[in-house]
């Protein structure tokens, strides 16, 4: 009998926080009331009070006491124990956001390979050599400059076929305050696009055994042209000059972080602006969220560190993909091996080296497992890395 009670507890207590934490986000979109329709439990706020209906109760709750009571709730986790101990609400509150990250509502349909946008297959190097490529809240995490670039050139055998390069920095200024540049320019046939952002990191030591919970945003400026030199006909066609006469794109991208040397937990909104407008013009590719968990293992043998990871990233217009893959670093961090699988039916490999702890450099290669693989061939990139003043 207090084996079901136990069970039915956490059933609720999941019900609670599944429908809190996606009212917050849909209370961010506009939408102050929302189901999930057919059979599904319902949730909503009604004059200032939370209305969770689970079918079996109806919990009606202040705002202020729903918020105490989430509180009460996940202390009781070890991870988020360990957190409250800087006493303070606004971190809290914070982190069930990131968790309600993974409940975002995203409209997709079937995946067509064939029809894809490329950016939904992102560099490479952003799940373990660069991770402030997808989350503006790794800037500074580790002291010093780091200096990344990267080089990535798919489907070689189109003509036209998608060249992506990458360029940032980032720089830990003090304990607690990061600082980077992100520049990116990608050229698919006659469009030319470029992004370019800059980023202010926030690191809040939680002890001091360097567990930390980092903040980021940033302000990126993007602008997307049609190559008039390419073009293969009239070059005063008046759509090119239209197109390329649009007013550019301002956007901010928003990030956290739980990383203790071991432990690396992510969470990032890559458009704000697209998330809460619905207006992206396709700057970011399709993406809504990337969400990430690793953990590293250090071992004292030849094989230096095994580092899981797994990635969740929500799509507009697509299925949502899932990242599953390792980096193993040996030789005293010499050289690593990377793989991860990617749902959208692909795969991407790497090999790398590190040259004194100072400059390191990544070759990959994605190669699709379905669909497109008939008509092309695979992706090439490169990334290379210097750190400084470490």
């Amino acid at each position: 009998m207090k084996v079901l009670i136990v069970i039915d507890s956490l059933c609720t207590w999941f019900t609670v926080f599944n429908y809190c934490t996606r009212y917050f986000l849909s209370a961010l979109r506009g939408s102050h009331i929302f189901r999930f329709g057919g059979d599904m439990p319902s949730a909503g706020i009604l004059h200032n009070k939370f209305i969770i209906n689970n079918f079996q109760h109806v919990y009606t709750l202040s705002i202020p006491v729903f918020c105490h009571f989430m509180l009460k709730a996940f202390s009781l986790h070890p991870l988020i124990k360990n957190i409250m101990c800087i006493r303070s609400y606004t971190c809290t509150y914070l982190l069930l956001l990131l968790s309600g990250l993974f409940l975002l509502p995203v409209h997709s349909k079937a995946q067509s390979l064939g029809t894809t946008p490329a950016l939904l297959e992102p560099s490479g190097t952003q799940y373990f050599q660069n991770q402030y490529l997808a989350n503006p809240a790794m800037a500074g995490v580790d002291t010093g400059l780091h200096i990344n670039a990267a080089y990535r050139n798919q489907w070689s055998k189109i003509d036209g076929a998608p060249v992506t390069q990458f360029l940032t920095a980032d720089y830990a200024m003090g304990k607690r305050v990061g600082v980077g540049l992100n520049i990116f320019n990608d050229k698919a046939g006659l469009l030319n696009r470029t992004r370019v952002a800059l980023t202010y990191a926030y690191h809040l030591p939680l002890s001091e055994w360097g567990q930390q919970l980092s903040f980021g945003l940033s302000l990126a400026w993007n602008v997307e042209r049609l190559s008039t030199k390419d073009v293969d006909g009239e070059v005063n066609d008046p759509s090119i000059g239209t197109f390329n006469r649009r007013d550019d794109y301002f956007e901010a991208s928003y990030g956290m972080a739980y990383t203790d040397g071991h432990l690396n937990l992510q969470g990032s909104i890559p458009n704000l602006r697209g998330l809460f407008t619905g207006t992206d013009k396709g700057v970011d590719g399709g993406n809504v969220f990337f969400t990430a968990a690793s953990y590293k293992f250090i071992t004292e043998s030849a094989i230096s560190s095994i580092e899981p990871k797994l990635c969740y990233r929500g799509v507009k217009g697509y299925d949502n993909i899932v990242d599953i893959g390792v980096n193993v670093t040996c030789l005293d961090n010499l050289a690593n091996v990377m793989a991860m699988y990617h749902t959208s039916k692909s795969v991407t490999a790497g090999i790398g080296v590190n040259v004194l702890r100072t400059v390191a450099i990544q070759a990959l290669y994605n190669s699709q497992t379905g669909g497109i693989k008939t008509y092309v061939d695979g992706t090439y990139e490169i990334g290379a890395t210097i750190h400084l003043f470490r």
